[in-house]
């Protein structure tokens, strides 16, 4: 599995990996879904839910690992700044790379470039449970209509031993739809997103602690 770098064609990833396919979450009970009615008259996909307008959107970035990766982050959707970059984790007041830069005790990585050098290096790999779904804004807790990614797509190319999930959403879901699939026991950790706001930086450092490998 080449790595994926500054240059690397994201979307070339996806087609030789067989593309992402995702598990719609049917008979949802857990989240209350009120009457929807599609927007004609707009330019993009949406969904109007009484006066909110929802997008439907899916992820049109690929998993970030090799095949050396062992253990796995999983976020929920990106974000409207991550969508916008490409990349993981793009908004600037999310704590993530900040927090890995502290438990490796590197600088903080600016470009995509120096992300992706320490993930790889670490051998961690990072993805989303959410391949698609209809969400207002970056908000997790809008998300409707779900529809999960294909995790054996990159568990089955690696030496993934390890789930780690980030924040309340992701591991909820994964829990319900993941999980009974993969049959993989994970590890909820907090947020690290800018909405976590009761969890200072160096709370999130000590309790994100756990993802090092015993030896570090």
């Amino acid at each position: 599995m080449p790595r994926c770098g500054d240059g690397w064609d994201f979307r070339e990833t996806a087609k030789s990996t067989g593309g992402k396919e995702g598990r719609a979450l049917e008979g949802r009970s857990d989240i209350p879904v009120p009457d929807i009615e599609r927007n004609e008259n707009a330019a993009e996909d949406t969904v109007q839910r009484g006066s909110r307008i929802y997008r439907h959107l899916e992820h049109e970035f690929p998993p970030l690992f090799d095949r050396d990766a062992e253990t796995l982050i999983l976020g929920s959707f990106p974000s409207v700044k991550s969508r916008e970059q490409q990349f993981y984790y793009g908004h600037p007041q999310n704590r993530f790379w900040k927090v890995l830069a502290a438990l490796y005790g590197t600088a903080v990585p600016e470009t995509r470039g120096e992300k992706t050098e320490l993930i790889l290096s670490h051998h961690l790999a990072l993805w989303d449970v959410i391949d698609s779904c209809d969400i207002l804004g970056s908000s997790d807790a809008s998300i409707r209509n779900a529809v999960v990614t294909d995790l054996p797509m990159i568990l089955d190319r690696t030496r993934i031993d390890r789930i780690f999930i980030n924040g309340a959403t992701a591991w909820r879901l994964y829990e319900k739809y993941q999980k009974p699939a993969i049959h993989r026991e994970a590890v909820r950790l907090p947020s690290t997103s800018p909405a976590n706001a009761a969890w200072s930086l160096d709370r999130l450092i000590a309790a994100w602690w756990v993802i090092l490998p015993p030896e570090e």
